[in-house]
């Protein structure tokens, strides 16, 4: 290079740092570089690899290494590609520049994320070159420098935890990542449970954050509700130490920035001003939504609830996300040009739409992209909108007259007045149309007084009243009174803001506005002074209950937690209703956003300690006091073991090893193991009972299913059904009370009783086929075969009144062993009756010998219905009526015959003789 002549290369190195640093050139730069041996050795020896640019109070500095304890200032660093010396030549394809801020784990993370990662794992061409091996390693580079940067310090050989820094935290995943790390490598086990439970939060959201890009807009909308209670949550926890305000602050504004990003990335893939207006509006709308909820959250959250949540009061001043608010007003101004076009197309005839072609009217925003918010494109959309205006503003002319006619034809209807003028708002902004619709907005004003009018007349006649009654006000489910009240005035609020910001938008030029505005301010004054009644009252009431000892609002740590009742032995848990209705009012009145006083705060906050164990016990109670009236009957005796072990339990609340302190609130170790007690002996009875129950049902339908088979055509199938009755009674034998099985008719054993049923079923079909052939009644019947044959002798006896023309009153039963009855109309014959107690040879009774069998057959006997003054076949003074039993057990009495035995009845009475039909 010639002497004299200017050197590129150092120009080259001047130029570049102090475009990067923001220094002015100064003539003295050249001579000072040309004289710097640091820059000198970096351009003209090979083997000098690194020049690195510093700037200090002294000025620039320049290096040929890297001092890594100052990591503070920025620092621009010059390295070679090649070790050679740097000509006018190979300047720009041998020097590599990069600059690295705050620390170099910072720098090289954020290349290795944002650049390095990207075109290495991503790109097809670059990641087919590239090894799996390294490609996994960058991986875990990326991912491990991640953790170094988030746990704070950025000292390789002190991992150490400062929760105030968050550098290390870009993006919302970046937390919840934190978290994680934390709760796995946190120092002590106070913190690793602390970052755990942090975690479990968070965990709600992490996965939609992590899968952002792919929700759509009405997804992100919902996540932002669900976002805010997560961080609410966070917030207010009191399990663990607070969350700090600083890192909340920076969580707050990484959210709104991971929500800005997603709504410009996806609105980007639209073309806003060609796309159809349907399309185009929905996805503004949902961006806009999202926008502004998370503004109003923030606003709400650390403006309002925070401040007032006396656990953990936010300090700072409440947190507003301008620049999200700003790009939702950008995308409602966008929406609002769209809509405006769409509006004029609508009024104005097909041959008048050209003077508003699409492409003339959206000409001036040709070349900018509305969703890209920030304080250098805003001059630009400011001057493209005013081209825009101008623009559009010989159609709105004549759009003024056609909209004003429109109007006048419904102002008569104040319903659709309004609805008109929020339909056509966009419009009526408009000041040309505005103009020209000002007597219309009189009108409209008027009206909003009148129901101004109303709200004010409505709110004076209900807010003394009782909540849901005519003269109350309007109630809702699961409120509370106090919050029902307070719910219904902030309706009203909503129903009077909205009137005031319709006539804000579209009146406020009007003369009688201001009049308006402070009827509506004073009416929202009255709203907000109602409330502030309706919360005092409340507070004085429950701090009057605090002291009173029977208004259930009071709860001791060290008191029992349930004992039986001695008047009528049920079960009370000591943790009254009241105090789950003053949980539920503590909780909402804080969502409403005021401040619960500190005594019932610190009432309550005992009441939610204990409130998870109080309905576990309240469960348990009501199980104990109504499991009776679960129980069948005749199944009691059934679970009369399990029940007594159940209520020994209750009985027998004693804490420790010895058993000699009661168990109370604040034993919760104790506590907890005793409601474990309760609950298994509460699921082992419960368990039972529906068990049983279950097969009570079984047995039923399965008897029943038995009761409809055909017998004589169906055998198998009843062979089959009998076979799962025997096997379900078979399992449960060993618990089947004599009681209960007494309830079958018939013998104790289900079994034999079933063979009876048989024996029953196929005599009955016999009965049947003889009555076809009218000759029943002259065979000998054996009663014994009839599932009910005091039944079929009643139908014996209305056919002997029938025949005889005399009431059945007026009859009496007779038998006779002589032959046939000479005075009964209609008789049978009958047999199958069996004697027990002594011996009958058809003519009279006698005593049993020694070898007699105990039980002994008795001849057939014609028996029937005759008139009360007929003379029977035996005298009464030699007869004594025995009973007729339907087995031996005498359990059941089927009718009474006179039997003759000679004189002397009590005899027969003392023997016990009997008659009973025979066994099937």
């Amino acid at each position: 290079m010639a002497g004299g002549a200017r050197d590129v290369r150092k120009a080259f190195l001047l130029t570049t740092t102090q475009n990067y640093f923001g220094l002015l050139p100064e003539p003295c730069d050249q001579p000072r570089a040309d004289g710097c041996p640091e820059v000198n050795n970096f351009l003209d020896d090979g083997n000098q690899m690194l020049l690195r640019v510093q700037r200090s109070d002294a000025g620039v500095t320049f290096s040929n290494s890297i001092d890594f304890a100052d990591t503070k200032d920025k620092v621009l660093v010059f390295f070679k590609l090649r070790p050679e010396v740097i000509t006018d030549q190979n300047l720009h394809s041998n020097i590599l520049v990069s600059s690295m801020l705050e620390s170099p784990i910072n720098s090289l993370y954020q290349a290795v994320r944002q650049v390095f990662a990207p075109m290495l794992l991503k790109d097809q061409e670059w990641s087919r070159d590239l090894d799996p091996k390294l490609q996994n390693l960058l991986s875990e580079l990326e991912a491990g420098l991640g953790v170094v940067l988030r746990r704070s310090d950025t000292n390789l050989s002190k991992l150490k935890f400062k929760e105030d820094d968050t550098r290390g935290i870009l993006t919302p995943s970046d937390e919840f990542q934190f978290w994680v790390e934390e709760a796995h490598r946190g120092s002590k086990q106070i913190s690793r449970e602390r970052a755990g439970y942090f975690k479990e939060l968070f965990e709600t959201i992490a996965r939609e954050f992590y899968n952002l890009d792919s929700l759509s807009l009405l997804e992100v909308v919902d996540l932002v509700e669900t976002t805010r209670d997560v961080v609410d949550d966070v917030w207010r926890q009191t399990e663990h130490d607070h969350f700090p305000e600083s890192r909340m602050l920076h969580l707050l504004d990484v959210i709104g920035g991971s929500f800005g990003r997603f709504v410009q990335k996806k609105l980007g893939t639209l073309n806003l001003w060609e796309d159809p207006y349907y399309l185009v509006k929905d996805h503004l709308r949902a961006g806009v939504s999202i926008c502004e909820q998370w503004v109003i959250a923030c606003n709400h959250l650390t403006g309002q609830v925070w401040q007032r949540y006396v656990p953990h009061p936010w300090k700072s001043e409440k947190y507003f996300p301008e620049t999200l608010d700003r790009l939702g007003k950008r995308l409602e101004e966008v929406l609002a040009v769209r809509t405006i076009h769409e509006k004029l197309l609508y009024f104005l005839p097909a041959s008048e739409e050209k003077m508003i072609c699409l492409t003339r009217v959206f000409e001036p925003f040709t070349g900018l992209n509305p969703v890209h918010y920030n304080p250098y494109t805003e001059p630009l959309w400011k001057a493209a909108v005013s081209q825009y205006e101008k623009i559009i503003a010989p159609a709105e002319q004549k759009i003024a007259g056609k909209l004003k006619i429109y109007i006048s034809e419904i102002q008569d209807s104040p319903q659709q007045l309004l609805q008109a003028f929020l339909k056509y708002k966009e419009l009526v902004k408009r000041p040309t149309i505005s103009k020209e619709l000002m007597l219309e907005r009189e009108t409209l004003l008027a009206r909003l007084v009148d129901s101004i009018k109303d709200f004010r007349l409505d709110f004076e006649n209900r807010c003394r009243g009782v909540p849901g009654e005519a003269s109350g006000p309007l109630a809702g489910k699961n409120l509370s009174e106090v919050v029902n009240n307070i719910v219904w005035v902030r309706q009203l609020e909503l129903k009077v803001d909205d009137t005031l910001k319709i006539a804000e938008a579209l009146l406020s030029d009007l003369s009688g506005f201001r009049s308006f505005r402070r009827a509506a301010e004073d009416l929202l004054d009255q709203f907000k002074l109602y409330e502030q009644e309706q919360f005092d009252d409340w507070s004085r009431d429950i701090q009057s209950g605090l002291s009173d000892s029977r208004s259930g609002l009071c709860i001791e740590a060290n008191s029992r937690i349930m004992e039986l009742d001695p008047s009528d032995g049920s079960l009370k848990v000591h943790y009254s209703d009241r105090l789950v209705i003053l949980l539920r009012e503590v909780r909402q009145l804080s969502a409403l956003g005021f401040v619960i006083p500190a005594k019932i705060q610190q009432v309550a906050n005992i009441a939610q300690k204990f409130c998870k164990q109080a309905i576990i016990l309240k469960q348990v109670a009501h199980f104990y006091n109504s499991i009776d009236q679960q129980m069948i009957q005749s199944q009691r005796p059934m679970m009369l073991q399990s029940a007594l072990a159940f209520e020994q339990i209750i009985k027998n609340s004693k804490a420790g090893s010895g058993g000699k302190s009661q168990i109370t609130w604040d034993n919760p170790k104790e506590l907890e193991a005793y409601i474990q007690k309760l609950q298994n002996a509460a699921q082992r009875l419960a368990t039972e009972n529906r068990k049983l129950r279950k097969w009570h049902t079984t047995f039923c339908e399965k008897v029943v299913f038995l009761m409809n088979i055909d017998l004589l055509r169906q055998q198998q199938r009843w062979k089959d059904g009998l076979q799962e009755l025997r096997t379900g009674l078979a399992s449960v034998e060993a618990q089947c009370p004599v009681a209960w099985q007494s309830r079958w008719e018939g013998p104790e054993d289900p079994l034999q009783y079933l063979r009876g049923l048989v024996a029953r079923a196929l005599a009955i079909q016999s009965w049947v086929e003889r009555a076809e052939k009218q000759a029943l009644l002259s065979d000998t019947l054996d009663l014994s075969e009839l599932f009910h044959p005091d039944t079929f002798l009643n139908a014996l006896r209305q056919e002997t009144a029938r025949a005889t023309g005399c009431s059945v009153d007026s009859l009496k039963f007779v038998a006779s062993w002589k032959g046939r009855l000479q005075e009964a109309k209609l008789q049978i014959k009958m047999g199958g009756l069996l004697l027990e107690g002594c011996s009958f040879d058809g003519s009279r009774l006698a005593e049993n010998q020694h070898d007699s069998p105990s039980v002994s057959p008795v001849l057939p006997c014609c028996v029937g219905w005759i008139p009360q003054g007929a003379y029977g076949p035996y005298s009464p003074d030699e007869c004594i009526s025995l009973p007729v039993y339907t087995s031996a057990e005498r359990d059941r009495v089927v009718t009474n015959i006179d039997v003759p035995c000679g004189g002397s009845p009590d005899r027969w009475i003392q023997c016990g003789a009997a008659l009973f039909l025979k066994n099937q």
